[in-house]
């Protein structure tokens, strides 16, 4: 009888320092005693661990797998990969300028989409605030372009951006946005911007600040996409996280390049030469073997 109740007090007193007092209040003495224990032990230390990963000491059985960040895809040729496969941070600078300067003056389009299809779920992206005391959603749909300028060390571009921001059924009356692409490496391209303002109520006006994490350029159709925080603050203030599409008007190749002279224009241009070259050596004999070449000689009528 002693040996048992040493044995249920030894049982106790180790699973009390495996599992702690929580196990002990859940657990019959009988669960304890089949074998529960360590099946529970073994849950409990991969709970205790799922957000040890970061730890080196911690045991390798239990680590929990943290996805790393997403690569940034790029289409082209109408072909889909990621870029690290087989491009360079300065080849998706330079598109990416190129796609943003054949869109200069004009308005992208703004849509939640999904981040594995990359389609657009809504026109818009929602985000909820509160203006004054009444809640209320407000919505970003498009975004005009009205400057894009080179940044000195070609890894980065400013960009001055106004977006179109309703309310309530009202349109806000929201100030310039001077936003800045930044392109770290091949997998970290943010836009940011220092915050613009709305004014969504009487009393003043509203901050609000970007952020949008780039991970999906189709240089085909004009699409960036990411995922966006946006967040405001003043009078109104609220926001919202989220993925989006920019769908912008042209694409990053030129529309209609004319890499080539017309022949009409060819021939115009040999035929002027000719009559130049032969009013020249006119006016040179005329004027003597001393006189002096006239470059763009004047036919007088």
């Amino acid at each position: 009888m002693l040996r048992k109740t040493f044995f249920i007090v030894m049982t106790l007193a180790v699973s009390q320092a495996l599992v702690g007092c929580n196990y002990l209040r859940t657990h019959t003495p009988k669960q304890i005693l089949s074998g529960d224990l360590i099946d529970d032990s073994n849950r409990f230390v991969e709970k205790v661990c799922e957000d040890c990963s970061d730890n080196p000491e911690a045991s390798t059985d239990f680590k929990a797998s943290v996805p790393g960040r997403a690569p940034v895809v790029v289409c082209r040729s109408q072909q889909c990969a990621p870029a690290k496969l087989s491009m360079t941070k300065e080849y998706v600078h330079n598109s990416l300028l190129q796609l943003l300067d054949n869109n200069n003056y004009s308005t992208a389009l703004i849509c939640k989409a999904s981040d594995t299809a990359h389609t657009c779920l809504e026109n818009y992206v929602a985000l909820p605030v509160k203006v004054g005391i009444v809640p209320t959603y407000a919505y970003i749909d498009s975004v005009k372009i009205t400057d894009v300028i080179l940044g000195k060390k070609n890894d980065s571009m400013k960009l001055i951006l106004n977006y179109n921001l309703t309310y309530g059924g009202q349109v806000a009356s929201c100030t310039p946005s001077q936003s800045i692409l930044f392109i770290r490496d091949i997998d970290h391209i943010l836009l940011e911007d220092s915050q613009y303002t709305c004014n969504m109520t009487t009393i003043g006006s509203s901050s609000i600040k970007t952020v949008f994490m780039v991970d999906y350029i189709d240089l085909d159709y004009g699409y960036i996409g990411g995922y966006y925080s946006i967040g405001i603050s003043g009078p109104a203030y609220g926001g919202g996280n989220g993925y989006m599409i920019l769908r912008l008007a042209k694409n990053a190749h030129p529309l209609a390049p004319a890499l080539q002279a017309p022949k009409n224009a060819a021939k115009s241009s040999a035929s002027a030469a000719t009559g130049i070259n032969s009013s020249v050596n006119s006016a040179t004999k005329v004027n003597g073997a001393n006189a002096s070449v006239q470059v763009f000689p004047i036919n007088k009528k």
